[in-house]
């Protein structure tokens, strides 16, 4: 970045420049430079490069809302036993919920042009912010299989349609049909290939696919509802479940931390993107307006089944045409959301493990790779799953690292931060040989209060059938509080008698 240019807006406190719209940058990046924390993907952003607009904000939203997955999340609350309108109620209150944490995370991404793992290195230490970074960066590899696999699916459809029979019915591997895994392996390399052009691709491509997807989405939707004989049928689906308490009690709430989940993941990481914004009325601004709900409960009035995942939708159209460009729409819909949602992140989180070693797009390269190692056709085999324990489980746990973040910076730091010492090894937020035990400790509590509840039926999930928060409490009391003297009476007594 070397000196910085000292325009006369800008006021100089110390190491930085401080601009009348409250945006810091440093005067002279020279002294950091060296350090092993910091690399030109890491570095803050000088204010001549922070660029993006209220438009690029709700462009990337708007490419990341409307895909593949977020369709599931409406199509299979439906299939729970939902109703449309509580499928619809459920998200609109999850992304209420999620929007103020998002926000309050994006002010210091804006303010001093730092990514999400820069960032935490205030809260948890400069190299205790590597756990809450690679937690997070474990979660946006599970994501990107997810949408890479259901991608390739939309693009082995559409060349489906394009070369016929032989392309769909090819002979199976590993349980998958060749082709399925070709177009799997083509579509991750296009992903792969945006991000190892930058921040300004993945840009330029949010610009241009965020109309195109919204556009072709409201075309599908009126020729849903056309199908469907109009709004009425779809809007007197009554549901399974009622109103009573098998909605409030025992399907909403799972389903809420599900929806919340599905966002909080971003909630964390947006800075990664608000380093770019041009002031913080942009972004904010851009991200309210840009996170809309969407839902597929038509499919069940037009082929009267609850179609979960709309690259089979896509296939049940009747004109080869509209097949053809509704898979294509799917794909671009995915390619758009992973890049932007779950690429960038962990390329910084990994870069911030090693920053001299690991650049931005060899971080890129290690989640693509991790994004296969976790096998997301088995994450997407079972709708239980993956709802209930894949985005509740990591949603709660990633909660409380915003938690932390944000208690952090706008309670006890009131959003007053040192930018330069957040490269230093050595500076104000080294703590305990890099750690802060407390924002540590604080995870760790929050994530198993988070998570407590998280439980699975037979088969359909890692945790204990009666929850979490039993086993553990009787394990740590069992250690502080051992038994194990009682237990040994009646041994000691049965071999004292032999």
């Amino acid at each position: 970045m070397g000196v910085a240019t000292f325009a006369p807006p800008a006021q100089r406190v110390g190491e930085e420049l401080v601009y009348p719209d409250g945006r810091h940058e440093l005067a002279d990046d020279s002294a950091i430079r060296d350090s092993p924390l910091y690399n030109g993907d890491l570095a803050p952003v000088p204010i001549k490069q922070r660029t993006w607009t209220t438009y690029n904000y709700m462009a990337l939203w708007i490419g990341m809302a409307h895909n593949i997955p977020t369709y599931l999340l409406a199509s299979g609350l439906v299939l729970l036993g939902m109703a449309w309108y509580q499928a619809i109620l459920t998200i609109a209150i999850a992304n209420i919920i999620v929007l103020i944490p998002m926000l309050a995370n994006s002010h210091a991404g804006t303010k001093y042009g730092i990514p999400y793992p820069v960032f935490a290195r205030a809260s948890f230490g400069v190299f205790g912010a590597n756990v809450a970074a690679l937690l997070r960066a474990g979660v946006a590899c599970g994501w990107f299989g997810i949408q890479t696999w259901i991608g390739g699916g939309a693009l082995y459809g559409l060349s489906g349609k394009l070369f016929g029979s032989g392309w769909t019915n090819s002979s199976i591997i590993a349980g998958q049909h060749w082709t399925l895994w070709l177009s799997f392996a083509i579509f991750w390399a296009i992903n792969i290939f945006i991000i190892l052009r930058g921040m300004n691709a993945v840009r330029r491509f949010e610009n241009w696919a965020a109309p195109f997807v919204l556009i072709v989405a409201l075309g599908l939707l009126a020729w849903m509802v056309t199908k469907a004989g109009g709004f009425g049928p779809i809007l007197s689906d009554p549901g399974k479940v009622g109103w009573g308490g098998t909605f409030w009690f025992v399907l909403f709430p799972p389903a809420l931390m599900g929806m919340i989940a599905f966002w909080s993941t971003l909630s964390l990481n947006m800075p990664d993107f608000t380093r770019f914004g041009k002031s913080q009325r942009a972004q904010a601004v851009g991200q309210i307006l840009g996170l809309p709900t969407t839902i597929t409960a038509a499919t069940q009035v037009v082929y009267k089944t609850a179609i979960w995942n709309p690259v089979d939708l896509a296939a049940k159209f009747d004109n080869p045409i509209v097949v053809i460009f509704a898979l294509f729409t799917l794909a671009v819909a995915t390619l758009s959301v992973n890049v932007a949602a779950n690429i960038v992140s962990p390329s910084y989180d990994f870069s911030n493990v090693l920053p001299k070693l690991i650049s931005f797009r060899t971080g890129g390269l290690i989640t693509g790779v991790l994004g296969i190692v976790i096998q997301p056709w088995n994450l997407l085999s079972n709708p239980n799953v993956y709802i209930f324990t894949w985005l509740g489980f990591y949603g709660g746990a990633l909660g409380a690292i915003a938690g932390v973040l944000i208690a952090d910076y706008w309670v006890m730091r009131s959003t007053v931060l040192k930018l330069g010492d957040l490269y230093k090894a050595n500076g104000e937020y080294r703590y305990s040989a890099g750690f802060n035990w407390r924002g540590l400790v604080s995870l760790v509590v929050g994530g198993v209060l988070a998570v407590g509840g998280a439980y699975s039926t037979p088969g359909n999930g890692p945790f204990p059938k009666g929850g979490i928060i039993g086993p553990l409490c009787y394990l740590v009391l069992s250690a502080v509080f051992p038994a194990g003297a009682v237990s040994r009476r009646p041994q000691a007594a049965a071999a004292a008698a032999t």
